[in-house]
């Protein structure tokens, strides 16, 4: 099953949005959410830490909270935490891991951000068109030589503040209207770089949605990370993941969750219903399996 090559950026993207609009760093802190913050009975889950030399590896069902935008809830009942790269501080990361808690890194690999500290370091000739974010461009991904070491810098940053994992986002730009020629292959060699980097420094790497080079890169990731696809009605692609025994993290962000989530736990999808601007507010989808 394949889809034409011009879907747009996911409704989620608008969170980088409100790192533009609202300078709400995520600073540490344990908040109190209202009532549809709720966990909605999701047990105090933990990921266990990997072995020494070895890298973390979620499984399927293991618990999860993806917040990119407001303070850092870190009293959520949840096993991994999926959060800004930039913002979060190594403090942060730190007490998370004293909870037993795992860390993804969450970075735009794939499209240039004007409000991230390393903007200017990327030639303008590399950027594209905008991914229909105000700020944002798609990168020129063919560039290997020149994009390596600008994407080598965050993800020494990632692993120095003590993530477990990467989330890299845009990684279809090859799908979408980029201003450059690009083809599958060059993102194949771009997303193996991108896994690279990341093994290379001892974290894990999630596949951030391109559904459709799903049987070619499963092997070089260790996790997946979905916004939708129930809404669109592609979640049988992201099934090579589960069968290896890897995690997908899935996130919808309309229609009520009692009409997904018995599709999401057959799936053994990790799934949260969540606000496009990915705040602390969540609403879980318990699924079965070991962390």
């Amino acid at each position: 099953m394949t889809h034409p090559p011009t879907r747009g950026p996911r409704r989620g993207r608008y969170r980088r949005r409100l790192l533009l609009l609202v300078p709400l760093l995520l600073l540490a802190a344990c908040t109190a959410g209202g009532p549809d913050d709720a966990d909605r009975g999701e047990p105090d889950d933990v990921s266990p830490a990997p072995a020494p030399g070895e890298r973390w590896q979620p499984r399927p069902g293991v618990s999860w909270q993806w917040q990119l935008t407001g303070k850092l809830d870190t009293s959520v009942k949840a096993a991994v935490f999926d959060i800004d790269g930039f913002h979060t501080t190594e403090e942060q990361v730190a007490a998370l891991k004293r909870a037993d808690r795992r860390t993804i890194c969450y970075l735009s690999t794939g499209a240039w951000e004007d409000f991230r500290p390393d903007a200017a370091d990327f030639p303008p000739s590399m950027l594209g068109e905008g991914n229909g974010w105000e700020g944002e461009r798609w990168l020129d991904i063919r560039r290997l030589a020149e994009l390596e070491p600008l994407m080598a810098k965050r993800f020494d940053m990632c692993r120095d503040k003590g993530f477990d994992a990467v989330e890299p986002d845009n990684m279809d730009g090859y799908a979408n209207t980029s201003g450059f020629p690009l083809t599958a292959e060059d993102q194949l060699r771009y997303n193996r770089l991108i896994a690279r980097l990341a093994h290379d420094r001892g974290m894990a790497v999630g596949l951030k949605n391109d559904l459709d080079q799903i049987p070619q890169l499963v092997g070089d990731f260790d996790f997946a990370v979905n916004e939708e696809c129930m809404e669109h009605d592609e979640c049988a692609l992201l099934e090579p993941f589960v069968k290896a025994g890897k995690a997908v993290f899935h996130v919808e962000y309309e229609g009520r969750i009692a009409k997904w989530c018995p599709r999401a736990r057959a799936a053994r999808f990790s799934s949260l219903q969540k606000k496009p601007d990915l705040g602390v507010w969540r609403r879980v989808c318990p699924a079965t399996g070991t962390p």
